[in-house]
């Protein structure tokens, strides 16, 4: 039992499943309730098979791509940065309606399944085993997958211009997010040299 949560405390802290909740009131803003519901099922769908494949392929793949963690948070913080400045910048147009799957990018990758979460798979599969991680990643998912189900009740209670004002402010927190993936890309990428 204790290589169990040994395995889910630090993938849990990595997922912060409370943290990624303001961020998709911001990014549902808009959204009717049955579009939501897809929004968490794809989310949690595209963050279960990102991680997933990372538990068993992760090592591999990134080697043999020439990939290293840091490269990675400097793509995934270029993505919230895009996303977060579109947002803010036309705020009439937002991307959500444009058909993109939000979903999977940014909420599933690299918010749920980031650079964090991905480096704690790999290095708890290692030190834990295959099995435990699969297990204490797929409860994790669970509760994020929980989390977000039920966060349109705190939107509710927002109201419409709460609501719109939390997303302003969360677009302004995942900018800031997107940057700060850049920067522990860089120095990563700048530390391996």
């Amino acid at each position: 039992m204790q290589r169990f949560w040994l395995a889910f405390i630090p993938l849990f802290v990595a997922v912060d499943a409370v943290g990624v909740v303001p961020i998709f009131l911001g990014l549902a803003d808009g959204i009717d309730e049955s579009a939501r519901r897809q929004l968490v099922a794809d989310a949690t769908l595209a963050a279960g098979a990102v991680g997933l494949a990372f538990i068993f392929l992760g090592d591999a793949i990134l080697q043999f791509l020439g990939v290293t963690v840091g490269d990675y948070q400097v793509a995934g913080g270029v993505v919230l940065l895009v996303l977060s400045i579109y947002d803010l910048l036309h705020p009439e147009t937002p991307l959500r309606q444009s058909g993109a799957r939000l979903g999977v990018v940014p909420l599933g990758v690299p918010l749920i399944v980031g650079p964090a979460v991905l480096t704690t798979l790999l290095t708890v599969a290692r030190t834990r085993g295959y099995l435990v991680t699969l297990v204490a990643f797929v409860l994790n998912l669970a509760i994020v997958w929980a989390a977000l189900r039920w966060a349109s009740l705190l939107g509710r209670l927002l109201g419409e211009a709460g609501a719109r004002a939390v997303a302003k402010v969360f677009a302004l927190i995942l900018a800031a997010i997107g940057v700060t993936f850049i920067r522990r890309g860089l120095m990563a990428a700048l530390a391996s040299r």
